[in-house]
């Protein structure tokens, strides 16, 4: 039980999930009911295609649910307001996780010999380079690279990150009903090595799904150029729904202009951070200058890929940077989300930069990579509107979410 004395709700104020939250989903299943018939239209007529849209896709929204519980993680190691007004859309976000699942299986079992080349017969690889070096360490594919391996480990990363949410969940929605407690020691219990989990299952899972479409090139940075994505993503679609929900109660009440400045200062952070990595695989690579190495960088600077690339240096890094330094647009949650729904578009762009590449010499875009995030996006926003609407935006009788608590009575 906490030492701290009990704060009761404040007056009047109904902490339930307003009834926008519904409206929302339901429009986001119809799009993305749309969608999904055309994407299964390109499913039958060019697997190929679709499998590779999906990939990108795929890594899009499962990043979103997995820097959602990063954030989770960090909140409840540090503590602060910052996470605890936005901490049951974070929750809702990851336990979308199940989901992700669920839409990983079809493309274990039909994709992965569509998509990467070590699965592929050693004849019908396309690239020359690819194809000369499994010829010449042809172990990897014995003890690394096939798809046995690859199953038994995308099960393991999904059934730590499954028990991650699943625990972090439980112990949250304790907190919708008497009795008033101070449970922050369990929660770190979790988080601790949650995080620790978190990052290294994550590295290796990019190494899989990602790393693996050109088998001879490695970077021991990317992994966490994906963390920083995924937490740059995850808090994005958190300030936009909190700007929705900014129009009702009792999110109306409860975010103070403190709150949306953190907010603004860690998305402000995490984008330093991708740019950080960024910055130093390419330096590193630059500086080593090694046939090996240097194969992955040439494809993405050639071809129309470079323009690409340069918009992100300016879009994804250098404009947000210097809008997010500015005090006003942080402390403004009808400022700020403009910031945050342009990263997530970014996001996605800087996704599409560094898979699609590996499938096409020249910049290319299909029907596959524009219909299929609306596909799986709008199943997912259903799936975590319906996460959202289930519990109380904040837990009343949680001792450490009493900071927020307190302040609406002012």
């Amino acid at each position: 039980m906490s030492a701290h004395p009990r704060v009761p709700n404040p007056p009047n104020l109904d902490l339930s999930t307003p009834p926008i939250v519904k409206t929302i989903g339901q429009r986001s299943l119809i799009i993305g009911g749309v969608a999904t018939l055309i994407a299964l239209y390109i499913a039958f007529t060019n697997p190929t295609a679709f499998f590779r849209g999906y990939l990108v896709s795929y890594m899009d929204w499962l990043g979103v649910a997995l820097g959602s519980m990063a954030i989770v993680m960090v909140r409840h190691m540090t503590g602060g307001g910052w996470g605890t007004v936005i901490r049951r859309v974070l929750g809702a976000s990851m336990r979308t996780i199940p989901l992700m699942i669920l839409l990983f299986i079809p493309y274990a079992i039909f994709g992965v010999s569509r998509v990467y080349p070590w699965a592929m017969p050693m004849d019908s690889i396309a690239n020359p380079a690819i194809r000369e070096h499994l010829e010449k360490h042809s172990f990897i594919l014995h003890d690394y690279l096939n798809y046995r391996g690859f199953v038994i480990r995308a099960i393991i990363y999904f059934a730590i990150w499954f028990l991650l949410q699943y625990l972090l969940s439980k112990f949250s929605f304790e907190h919708n009903k008497p009795p008033f407690a101070d449970t922050s020691n369990r929660f770190k219990m979790v988080s601790a090595p949650g995080i620790i989990l978190y990052a290294l299952t994550l590295s290796f899972a990019v190494i899989d799904w990602v790393m693996s479409l050109d088998p001879s090139w490695i970077s021991t940075i990317y992994g966490l150029i994906f963390l920083a994505g995924q937490l740059i993503s995850a808090l994005a679609l958190a300030v936009v729904i909190e700007r929705i929900l900014f129009n009702y109660e009792p999110m109306k009440t409860l975010l103070k202009p403190n709150y949306v400045h953190d907010h603004g200062n860690f998305m402000l952070a995490f984008i330093m951070v991708w740019a950080y990595f960024s910055f130093s695989q390419w330096l590193i690579m630059w500086a080593g200058n090694l046939p090996d190495e240097i194969t992955w960088y040439f494809r993405r600077l050639h071809g129309g890929w470079e323009y690409v690339g340069l918009f992100l240096v300016i879009f994804h890094f250098f404009v947000p940077f210097f809008m997010l330094l500015f005090r006003y647009i942080k402390r403004d949650v009808t400022r700020l989300v403009w910031i945050a729904s342009w990263m997530l578009v970014a996001h996605y762009i800087d996704l599409f930069w560094h898979i699609e590449p590996s499938f096409y010499e020249t910049f290319n875009v299909t029907l596959a990579d524009i219909v299929i995030p609306f596909a799986m996006g709008g199943i997912w926003m259903w799936y975590f509107c319906r996460n959202l609407s289930a519990a109380p935006l904040v837990p009343a009788y949680d001792a450490t979410a009493q900071d927020v608590l307190e302040h609406a009575h002012e």
